[in-house]
């Protein structure tokens, strides 16, 4: 394995004015090395992880970084940019660029470099020193640990501490009194204050060690005892529960869920994103042993969901987000178990609902018996739909406390055929269940068995009984009455429905309001679907083809009217878009939303309108062309999606054209030198 950098991945003059510039300068060395096999692919999911979160800092650095496919061995690029470049940190452009390459199977050993690396950058020594460094080599050898700190000179000969004094004869920082020494606590002092932290970002890599290193510095010069968690790629090490237990607050700065996090409930908690560990741990200690001051402690552990959101949501957003939570858990269930039994359906025929067990009857050798172990199975995986769907509802308000009851009403939703309708009121009642009883103050010598025994025995209970005599039945007649109209459309009534499912499908693209239309359309799949739910089903997937493949097609009308990633971004829309994962038009749509949104519902709206007024039926829940086979009305279905996809990609080219012929009009006022930097504004949006 060959070192991690080298001088020949060092630009101490990275000539670059924008974020993909700079990476484009520094993969291009990695490339020219053979770290990285594929440039564009590798810049691809930079771009992705860089859409996720900002990776600029406070203090002057940007850290893009990913792992990807494309990389051969973990590897870093640093560069040096005497005029910044901007890369989202809250104080202004950074100098020091570090492109982080990770393969998606990298070992331990070099992702603990990585995050050596990232902690190194919480030290102000350190990054004055490479401020400071006269060659690559220097500067290479500093960041693989080969060159002392203080043997690096600063502009006066020595490198400056993160105070700005110079180091100490031992490379630390002056004390406060020129002095070698480190402030130590008064003798005598009262019980130091005791943290435990919890530290982790999307991919692992960098913001999950560097918010531990500024918690840590932090709790150094606050006087306070902090142990961090950092929950990352390089290995995920729980801390003892003796030190959780002695710990007098919490604190999370995370942007993926916490692991295991009940471990910590009972305490108080601060819950922020990582970049809040990074930028302003002072604030998060104080904010937190505050709290502990007050007596504020958590009754249970927040919930992923609500983990992920910002400070401050209302009921409106906490709902989307718990809803949006069994969605997500859902979708699996209904794509396995919709695909088998569709493909029951296509080997034995329709009367394949009617087969015996194959418990009782298989014969290996003939398809019937195949088609009637695909249905069967299909059928178990799907009819955990409204449970799943419950369960995680509850899950996302309650955390796991939320499953028990959640799975429960979900059940019981199934038994009175009270159907999807019935699994989100449970879901719903579940978590809110859960979340009253944890708000009752009980002795400390109880609270072991709340989650396993109190809780999922009271909360079973509550949910049976109301979902059983008081909500069910009116939700299962809403239910078969929601089902009894999808059944009678017809004609124009038909085509309006399908209009308003592609706008839903096409306006965030994935997102809740999506979501929200495709679990409508699933609801009213299985083994006893109308043809009113298969309409449904097929509309709500050809609009949800439509966004990915018209940004294809417009990129390969119109590539000029593109950057060179969306263009390659394109090539893949083709295949996501055809696979019906709307996701794959995100990337267009973050880089100009109000050009690209509006088109695609457009195109949306008049895909769902054609295919209910084609009466086009679909079995399979997913798929995309793939399941075309399980379609009727094949040829008008693709007419469908054709007829979007051609009205979307119109739509855009025409926007984006108008854009680019507008930017001049603009700037023609201004007949100076500075013309060109005055059009290039008008065109961004």
């Amino acid at each position: 394995m060959s070192e991690m950098i080298t001088a020949e991945l060092v630009d101490l003059d990275l000539s670059a004015e924008t974020k993909e510039a700079a990476a484009r300068l520094l993969a291009e060395r990695m490339v020219a090395l053979g770290r990285v096999t594929d440039l564009d692919g590798f810049l691809a999911d930079v771009a992705a992880r860089e859409a996720q979160m900002p990776t600029g800092l406070d203090g002057g650095i940007g850290i893009p970084h990913c792992r990807s496919t494309h990389v051969t061995e973990p590897t870093l690029a640093f560069g040096r940019a005497a005029q910044g470049i901007d890369f989202g940190a809250p104080d202004g452009p950074a100098d020091l660029i570090f492109l982080i390459a990770a393969p998606a199977g990298a070992d331990e050993d070099h992702l603990t470099i990585l995050s050596s690396l990232a902690r190194q950058l919480m030290d102000a020594e350190f990054t004055a020193a490479l401020r400071a460094a006269g060659d690559a080599g220097a500067a290479a050898a500093l960041i693989r640990g080969e060159a002392p700190v203080s043997e690096t000179a600063g502009p006066d000969g020595e490198a400056a501490g993160p105070d700005g004094q110079a180091a100490g004869p031992d490379g630390e920082a002056a004390g406060p009194d020129g002095s070698d020494e480190a402030p130590q606590p008064a003798a005598g002092a009262a019980e130091v204050f005791k943290i435990v932290a919890v530290t982790s970002c999307p991919t692992g890599i960098a913001h999950t060690y560097m918010a531990a290193e500024s918690l840590e510095n932090a709790g150094r010069e606050a006087g306070v005892e902090l142990v961090v968690e950092t929950q990352g790629s390089a290995g995920f090490t729980r801390l003892e529960p003796a030190v959780i237990a002695a710990a007098d607050a919490v604190i999370f700065a995370h942007d993926v869920p916490v692991r295991d996090k009940d471990r910590f409930s009972g305490k108080p908690t601060v819950d922020v994103g990582v970049k809040a560990g990074i930028s302003r741990p002072a604030e998060l200690i104080a904010e937190v042993r505050g709290k502990a001051a007050r007596g504020e402690v958590s009754a249970g552990a927040a919930t992923p969901v609500e983990a992920a959101g910002a400070e401050g949501d209302g009921y409106g957003t906490k709902l989307r987000k718990w809803l949006m939570s069994g969605v997500s858990y859902m979708v699996p269930f209904v794509a396995a178990g919709g695909l088998l039994i569709a493909l029951g359906f296509a080997i034995g025929g329709y009367e394949i609902n009617e087969a015996k067990s194959v418990v009782d009857h298989f014969i290996w050798t003939e398809a019937a018996s195949w088609a009637a172990l695909f249905f069967q199975v299909g059928g178990l995986a799907f009819g955990f739909l409204v449970p799943v769907l419950a369960g995680y509802i509850a899950y996302g308000m309650a955390d796991r406390p939320g499953l028990v009851p959640g799975f429960v009403g979900g059940a019981v939703a199934v038994t009175i055929n009270a159907g999807f309708l019935g699994g989100l009121v449970a879901g719903l009642i579940a978590g809110a269940t859960v979340m009253a009883i944890q708000k009752v103050r009980i002795p400390a010598v109880l609270r072991g068995i709340m989650p396993v025994v109190v809780i999922p025995l009271i909360s079973s209970a509550v949910v049976g009984f109301l979902m059983f005599l008081v909500v069910g039945e009116p939700i299962a007649s809403l239910q078969r009455a929601l089902t009894d109209w999808l059944q009678s459309l017809d004609g124009s009534n038909a085509v309006i429905l399908g209009v308003i499912l592609g706008l839903m499908m096409c306006f965030d693209l994935g997102g809740p309001l999506n979501k929200v239309a495709y679990a409508f359309a699933v609801g009213g799949l299985g083994a006893n679907a109308t043809d009113g739910n298969l309409k449904v089903m097929a509309a709500v997937m050809a609009a949800g083809m439509v966004p990915p493949l018209a940004m294809a097609l417009a990129t390969t009308v119109r590539g000029k009217l593109f950057t060179k990633t969306e263009r390659e971004n394109g090539k893949a829309a083709w295949v996501l878009g055809a696979s019906f994962i709307t996701e794959g038009a995100i990337p267009f749509a973050a880089a100009d939303p109000l050009r690209v949104i509006p088109a695609s519902m457009a195109g949306g709206a008049v895909t769902g309108a054609l295919s209910m007024g084609f009466g086009a039926t679909l079995q399979a829940p997913h798929g995309g062309i793939f399941v075309v086979p399980l379609i009727g009305q094949p040829l008008l279905y693709l007419v469908a999606v054709v007829a979007g996809t051609c009205v979307s990609a119109g739509l855009v080219i025409v926007l984006k054209g108008m854009r680019k012929t507008a930017a001049p009009e603009v700037a023609a006022p201004a007949a100076t030198e500075a013309a060109p930097v005055a059009v290039k504004e008008t065109v961004s949006v």
